[in-house]
C-alpha cells in the first residue's frame, strides 16, 4: 500500500491528535497534546526551517510522523535534525523510510551538512538507522517514577540561610532571570551539537510560553535572591509530568540545589494529581542520574543519537 508524506495541517486539531497518538504509541515515555503539537509548529523560529511531516496510509490514516529542522541556535552551522516515529502496529509498510527520505531532502535543500536523529536502542531500530547510512554516537536514558507510590522525602523543615524556593509563576512579571539561568546551564548539557541561545524574545516564545510548561510546578531555588538552580516542569494537564530541564549554576553546584528543586516540584506535582513522572538523562551525566536514582526513578528505555553526512544528497 502506498504511503503519502505531507505536512501537518496546522489548523486541523484532528491532524495534531493523530500525531500525538503516533508519538505516544512509538515512544510512550514522552508527554504530548494536540495543543503542544500545534504550538511547536506555530512558534518555530524562521531560521529553524521547521517542518512537521506526517505519513498517511492509503486508507487516510496517519501512521507516522517526523520533526525536521535546522539547529539554528548552534554556533556550528549546517546541523540538522530529524526525529521520526511510526505507529508500531503499522511498521513494515515503508512509512519510516519515506519520512526519512523527505526529511533528508528538506535538510539538504536548506544547506544542512549533517542530520542527527534519536533512535530507540533496540535491534530493529538500530538496524533501520544503519541501513539508511546513520552511525551511532552518544546515548540517553528515559526514566520513570510512579508518583502514586514513590517514597518522596519531605522538604527540610528549615532551609539554609538565604535559600528560598519559588515557583516560576513568581517570575511572571520578569522571567529574564530564568532565561539567563537556562542559557547558562544549557552550555554544560552533554550533546553532539553545541547550543548557545541569547535571544530572549525567542526564549519567551518557545520556552516560557510553551503550553507544556507548568509554571506553578516549575521550582526555582534562590540563594540571597539570586537564581541558583531550577527544574522545569512539563505536564499534559492530566496525569503525566516531565522534568524538561534541571540545571544548577556553576557557583552553586555540589550543594544539593538540583535535588532540592526536584523534590519540591515532584511533591507539588503529586499533590496536584499527577501520577507518572518522566525525565531523560544522558548516559554520561552521572550527577543527574544519581539524583534521579535517589528519588526512585528507574530506566524504562534508552535512545542512541545517530548521525549522517548529507553532502551526497545535494
Amino acid at each position: 500500500m502506498p504511503t503519502t508524506i505531507r505536512d501537518l495541517r496546522p489548523n486541523d486539531p484532528a491532524d495534531a491528535e493523530s500525531v500525538v497518538r503516533v508519538r505516544r504509541a512509538a515512544l510512550p515515555f514522552m508527554i504530548g497534546t494536540a495543543r503542544g503539537v500545534a504550538f511547536e509548529l506555530a512558534v518555530a523560529h524562521p531560521a529553524k526551517r521547521y517542518r512537521l511531516l506526517v505519513a498517511e496510509s492509503a486508507d487516510g490514516q496517519v501512521i507516522g510522523t517526523a520533526q525536521v529542522g535546522i539547529v539554528y541556535d548552534s554556533p556550528e552551522p549546517g546541523q540538522g535534525f530529524v526525529n521520526a516515529y511510526v505507529d508500531p502496529a503499522r511498521r513494515g509498510l515503508g512509512a519510516g523510510s519515506a519520512l526519512l527520505r523527505a526529511a533528508e531532502e528538506h535538510l539538504a535543500a536548506e544547506g544542512a551538512k549533517d542530520s542527527y536523529a534519536w533512535v530507540l536502542d533496540e535491534p530493529s531500530h538500530r538496524a533501520f538507522a544503519g541501513r539508511h547510512g546513520y552511525r551511532p554516537s552518544r546515548s540517553a536514558h528515559f526514566l520513570r517514577l510512579d508518583l502514586t507510590s514513590a517514597a518522596l522525602p519531605a522538604l527540610p523543615r528549615n532551609l539554609p540561610a538565604g535559600v528560598e524556593l519559588r515557583p516560576a509563576s513568581a517570575f511572571a512579571a520578569d522571567p529574564r532571570p530564568l532565561f539567563e539561568a537556562d542559557a547558562a546551564t544549557s552550555l554544560d548539557e552533554p550533546g553532539d551539537v553545541a547550543v548557545e541561545f541569547e535571544d530572549y524574545e525567542d526564549w519567551l516564545r518557545h520556552t516560557w510560553n510553551n503550553p507544556y510548561l507548568d509554571r506553578s510546578l516549575t521550582t526555582v531555588v534562590l540563594v540571597d535572591g539570586e537564581v541558583a538552580a531550577f527544574t522545569a516542569a512539563h505536564t499534559d494537564g492530566a496525569t503525566r509530568y516531565s522534568s524538561a530541564m534541571t540545571g544548577t549554576l556553576r557557583g552553586f553546584r555540589g550543594l544539593g540545589m538540583a535535588k532540592l528543586a526536584k523534590n519540591d516540584s515532584l511533591l507539588r506535582a503529586r499533590a496536584a494529581g499527577y501520577t507518572q513522572a518522566f525525565t531523560g538523562n544522558d548516559t554520561g551525566n552521572g550527577p543527574m542520574l544519581a539524583v534521579n536514582t535517589w528519588f526512585g526513578y528507574e530506566v524504562c528505555a534508552t535512545e542512541t543519537r545517530f548521525t549522517k553526512r548529507l553532502e551526497t544528497l545535494r
